[in-house]
């Protein structure tokens, strides 16, 4: 039986640098590029990467976004579009754009094959890579992260929930926990 098991915010501030330091190191001057945070797990990270960025020389021509795949998920007859629902919002013309998908977890790669879904539907990307915090391996489609903050071996009767709070950093969390369990946030 899986047990449980909680990574801090100083662990998931190294790994949002992780994945700063990643995307800084592929920028030109001369390249704009789109970042859009994949709601609804995506968009905090999105914000904290586009942030960081904010100033370091090639990191001038960025725009930041949000994409909302809730119309294109293959399971959302199970799923339905969630109350918190966020609309996709693409600053710029897509149409050969440099773009760069974030989110809080890849694990299947279905959420990634609606998100691309979405972005095509508003135009094509001259590139799209893909940023994660969290990469939890078990793919079930042919995908893989551009960019990974960390990797976690984990077992596909449990479930990883990213909690980033945009309030404070110092109650972010990221818990691994058996997939039937309701995850609660960590006691303060």
């Amino acid at each position: 039986m899986p047990t449980s098991q909680t990574i801090g915010s100083g662990d998931i501030q190294v790994a949002i640098s992780r994945l700063v330091d990643g995307i800084a190191g592929r920028l030109r001057p001369d390249q704009p590029v789109i970042l859009l945070g994949i709601a609804n797990g995506g968009i905090e990270l999105a914000g904290r990467i586009s942030r960081a960025l904010a100033g370091r020389a090639a990191a001038s021509a960025i725009q930041l976004g949000t994409l909302d795949i809730s119309f294109h998920r293959d399971d959302i007859g199970l799923h339905p579009i969630p109350k918190e629902y966020v609309a996709t919002h693409i600053p710029v013309d897509v149409d050969g754009a440099y773009v760069i998908l974030i989110d809080d977890v890849l694990f299947s790669g279905r959420t990634l094959k609606a998100a691309l879904d979405e972005l095509f539907d508003h135009g094509r990307p001259s590139k799209v890579e893909l940023a994660v915090l969290v990469d939890r391996k078990g793919r079930r489609l042919p995908f893989a992260a551009d960019f990974i903050g960390l990797a976690l071996d984990t077992r596909p009767d449990e479930k990883v929930v990213v909690t980033l709070d945009p309030a404070n950093p110092k109650r972010d969390s990221i818990r691994v926990q058996p997939a039937g369990t309701t995850s609660q946030p960590p006691a303060l």
